[in-house]
């Protein structure tokens, strides 16, 4: 149970949908600015058109569709510095990325440090359940495995996760199953997981739930677990100013990108 505590700012933008290289790019720049304490802790809400993704930790095999059908499905395939296997994003799918300081965070146990890797997935999940939660969708965590789930007898997972750790600042996130084409699911293992399959929130309800709906209630559980107050922004400039930008050159070979602080996990 988290003690009360004085509330920090989280900002938060909705971005709609961004293909996933011009998402990095901007969660790089972001990175960039919270290490230097020149934006505050921001929280950003988008769509994906469709891509797989390869954490550090992928194994190529588990992409099982050929490069033609891939191709002919219309799904990027690229690299990044996050944790874990391979995942799909893709339409109808909510991803959020917090770009968050740890240091000086409030941990369970009230005290305010650098709030740790583990400590910070667990709030990530927690997020998760509560959202679910919201829409009448039991979900939890499963012991061993990353991510959040439903079901008891046949667990499915609906939600992912995979993070990257650098000099406390955190980037990428999670993925929530909303109203996500669940197809796009067999042309990867999902997450190097075989014998789980996936969901979503539409496939648990029987219908289809607005985004924005969602969103809002990610938000929210943001604020709750993090203990901080949710500020909703118009646009990026309302963040970091028109002045600031973001790079246009898509970043070469990101797995060399990291220095020996940086931490994964997923």
């Amino acid at each position: 149970m988290l003690r009360a505590a004085k509330q920090t700012l989280i900002s938060v933008l909705q971005l709609g949908t961004v293909d996933y290289a011009t998402g990095q790019r901007l969660q790089q720049r972001l990175v960039e600015l919270r290490k230097d304490a020149k934006i505050g802790d921001t929280l950003l809400l988008l769509e994906h058109s469709p891509v797989i993704t390869l954490g550090r930790n992928a194994k190529a095999a588990n992409i099982i569709a050929s490069r033609e059908e891939l191709a002919r499905r219309g799904v990027e395939v690229l690299e990044c510095d996050r944790g874990g296997d391979v995942t799909f994003h893709g339409p109808g799918q909510l991803v959020a990325y917090p770009i968050f300081d740890l240091r000086g965070m409030t941990s369970t146990e009230g005290k305010r440090k650098t709030l740790g890797a583990i400590e910070y997935v667990r709030r990530l999940e927690e997020v998760l359940i509560r959202s679910c939660a919201d829409f009448k969708i039991p979900a939890k965590r499963i012991a061993g495995l990353t991510g959040v789930w439903t079901g008891e007898s046949t667990e499915a997972k609906i939600a992912a996760l995979g993070v990257h750790i650098s000099r406390a600042v955190t980037s990428h996130g999670i993925a929530l199953n909303v109203n996500t084409n669940l197809d796009y699911f067999n042309l990867i293992v999902p997450c190097g997981i075989a014998a789980k399959p996936v969901t979503s929130m539409e496939k648990e309800l029987g219908r289809k739930l607005p985004l924005e709906e969602v969103a809002h209630s990610v938000s929210r559980n943001f604020g709750a677990v993090f203990q901080s107050q949710m500020l909703w922004l118009e646009s990026l400039d309302d963040l970091i100013g028109p002045s600031v930008g973001v790079p246009l050159q898509t970043p070469g070979e990101l797995r060399k990108l990291h220095g020996e602080e940086d931490t994964t996990w997923a």
